[in-house]
């Protein structure tokens, strides 16, 4: 990844995790589980959307598979190489499929998903041998990520 002068990789992350919790707090205001995606290219947002499985009655439409889409038809190719791409809660078995189908070359998420992960919390799907690996970073501004996931659940309670 080539960086913008006077960035670093940390300082990115952070950037672009914040998007991606905006992304989840929309999210949560159409009563949505509250997870936030965000895929980057050449240190441009791409795509940006909020989990909607509820709302759009399609059990499919985590944050991260509507940012895929989002970004195939943008840069019009499946193919999304040499992109990153910067979801807020560690994603699930169909996600990570998805990432690794799309040749995303790096994830980022905040929060481990102790029920669901499949980078390493329950499975970890980058790790088999399939044809393609994206680097996986996670803890990227956990904290607010677990904050946020904690405060939806709890008003549900």
């Amino acid at each position: 990844m080539i960086l913008p002068d006077g960035c670093d990789a940390q300082s990115l992350d952070v950037r672009f995790m914040s998007h991606a919790l905006e992304m989840a707090k929309a999210a949560m205001a159409n009563d949505e589980v509250p997870v936030g995606a965000v895929l980057v290219k050449d240190g441009e947002i791409v795509a940006q959307s909020g989990n909607a499985p509820l709302s759009g009655l399609d059990p499919t439409a985590h944050a991260e598979i509507n940012v895929l889409r989002l970004a195939a038809k943008t840069l019009g190719n499946y193919r999304l190489v040499d992109t990153t791409l910067y979801v807020t809660l560690e994603p699930c078995a169909m996600c990570a499929g998805a990432i690794i189908h799309a040749r995303v070359s790096r994830l980022v998420f905040g929060a481990s998903d102790r029920k669901s992960g499949a980078c390493g919390s329950v499975i970890d799907v980058f790790r088999s041998p399939l044809n393609h690996h994206a680097v996986v970073t996670g803890g990227v501004m956990k904290n607010e990520s677990v904050d946020l996931l904690q405060e939806f659940f709890r008003a549900r309670r």
